[in-house]
């Protein structure tokens, strides 16, 4: 923008020069008219500057939240240490109404002094371990005399003997006879039936490495180092070929646990992303899914985990067709929600993802905003956890689903009636586009979905089960980093689906993939199948 200030010498003009008659009209319109023109050019720039000052805001916050998420703690439970002990009711109105002043913690809540942590004692070693017992003897001097000796148990030790290579020399036996016209007859005893045929690797060294793969998260190159330092040469080729045969033995085991678990009344449903490099048609860099439902009737959970190279919701509508319960409760992704139209289905939100958005807008605050009084994150978060600290309290309880249903709409309801008032009053109050106001707008956006968990008692505030029974797979993921092949990523799916079902059903995964190593070549029938499943196996692998 030009200047135009001038100086007075520039506009100082005689009587003279001054227009006369007619034309002093025209002159000042003439002025009056410049005068406007740049007072809308000034007003133009400072709306301009204003939405400049508004982007930069919405810039630095989203730095700070990138820098919170790189290098400050991932927790989620309070941001904001300042505000401990602050309760959601002492969050509410009071401090949107005053929010220019600091509430004093003391004043509030009383004497509230974090009490001493107890020291903890150490835990008992299990007593289903086998005991070696190691006797300390007395000399022959010290025994002289003595009337009677006798052994006090004075100290434990866990023990850990390292993995111990061995080959298996399978010896077979034959027998000769001679039949009634004197030729020779061999009967030779019968070998046991191998799932991969002639394969050098013992059921053991199969669930070995299914085990430390998928469930202690090894790769396979450092399993042939491992195998490598205890005797056993064999390479990760070798070993990847191994699981994909095997897995294709397992099919019909999870295709009879899937249908199973589509007869419950409740799902969940999550996904996370997956690198496959050799899938046809993609880029080698680009995301894959894993897709996994978790539920089932309550003696028989199954977690369910499935690779597709897409996120579409026609791949969840293929998972939940047969699907014929009343609940699924997913994260709000719109292809997990159009898997269940058109079907008689509630579909349940998850609040963390909400509590999660109103985290992330704390943990950007500027350092002046987390020193003053409560921000409307900050209150938004607290009437949260109000609703957490909720569930606890009625989950110390042993309740029946009704009862839960009925102590939810007691206790719970109204803080709801009153987070959704909040809610409403508040979103005009935010500036667009900053963290705050999308937590609020998603939150809203929600709102339906994540209040219908009040409708039942089985279910539950937040998917967080599902997200636990994915976490291994990422954990995993973080390890091993990627799958070769989509035929690789399928058997991924179908190993997480068989431990972690184990884990759910209360079984040792180990055990449970080494019973079904010994006995799957021999499974024919769909009754020898059925037996196969986890909750049919239970009792027989604790004995």
């Amino acid at each position: 923008m030009q200047a135009t200030n001038k100086s007075v010498d520039d506009v100082s003009v005689t009587q003279a020069d001054m227009p006369s008659g007619d034309a002093l009209p025209a002159a000042f319109l003439e002025l009056k008219k410049q005068l406007d023109e740049q007072f809308d050019l000034v007003s133009k720039k400072s709306d301009v500057i204003s939405q400049q000052k508004a982007r930069i805001a919405v810039l630095e916050e989203l730095l700070r939240s990138n820098r919170a998420e790189r290098f400050g703690a991932s927790s989620e439970s309070d941001p904001l240490q300042t505000n401990f002990f602050n309760e959601a009711e002492l969050l509410g109105d009071d401090a949107d109404s005053n929010e220019d002043e600091q509430p004093s913690h003391d004043d509030a809540n009383g004497d509230q002094s974090k009490p001493a942590k107890k020291r903890g004692q150490r835990k008992a070693l299990n007593p289903d371990i086998p005991r070696v017992q190691e006797r300390l003897l007395l000399s022959d001097e010290q025994r002289e005399n003595a009337i009677d000796t006798f052994f006090v148990t004075v100290k434990e030790e866990l023990d850990i003997t390292p993995a111990q290579v061995q080959v298996i020399e399978y010896l077979q036996e034959k027998a000769v006879y001679l039949d009634d016209n004197g030729q020779r007859k061999i009967v030779t005893a019968e070998r046991p039936v191998h799932p991969l045929g002639k394969s050098i690797a013992s059921y053991s060294l199969l669930a070995y490495i299914i085990i430390a793969k998928y469930c202690d998260g090894l790769p396979l190159y450092r399993l042939e180092g491992i195998l490598k330092r205890y005797g056993g040469s064999i390479n990760r080729s070798t070993m990847a070929n191994w699981l994909i045969r095997l897995s294709l033995q397992f099919q019909p085991v999870v295709n009879l646990m899937r249908e199973v678990q589509l007869t419950a009344d409740y799902l969940q449903g999550d996904e996370t992303r997956l690198q496959v490099l050799k899938e046809p048609g993609m880029d080698p860099t680009g995301h894959k899914w894993i897709w996994v439902l978790r539920g089932g009737p309550p003696d028989k959970p199954v977690v369910l985990f499935h690779y597709d190279k897409s996120r579409a919701g026609s791949v969840a509508g293929e998972l939940l067709d047969g699907f014929e319960g009343r609940y699924y409760q997913c994260d709000g992704y719109s292809g997990q929600i159009a898997a269940v139209d058109g079907k008689k289905v509630t579909v349940i939100g998850c609040m963390d993802h909400a509590r999660r958005k109103f985290v992330k807008a704390e943990k950007a605050l500027t350092k002046k905003a987390k020193s003053g009084a409560p921000a409307k994150c900050t209150v938004g978060r607290a009437k949260l956890d109000a609703l957490y600290r909720l569930e606890r309290e009625m989950n110390k309880l042993d309740l029946t689903d009704d009862q839960r249903k009925a102590y939810r709409q007691e206790h719970a309801k109204p803080k709801l009636d009153e987070l959704h008032q909040w809610l409403t009053r508040n979103s005009t109050k935010v500036a667009k586009d900053t963290l705050t106001y999308k937590a609020i707008k998603y939150t809203l956006n929600q709102w339906e979905r994540l209040i219908a968990y009040c409708d039942h008692g089985q279910l539950h505030i937040s998917n967080v089960l599902a997200e636990n029974a994915i976490r291994p797979f990422v954990i995993g993921r973080k390890a091993w980093m990627f799958s070769d092949t989509p035929k690789g990523a399928t058997a991924s799916a179908m190993y997480y689906t068989l431990i972690e079902s184990a884990k759910a059903n209360g079984i040792d995964p180990f055990k449970y993939m080494l019973h079904l190593c010994k006995h799957i070549a021999k499974a024919e029938t769909l009754e020898d199948i059925e037996a196969l499943l986890p909750w049919n196996v239970k009792d027989q692998l604790a004995r």
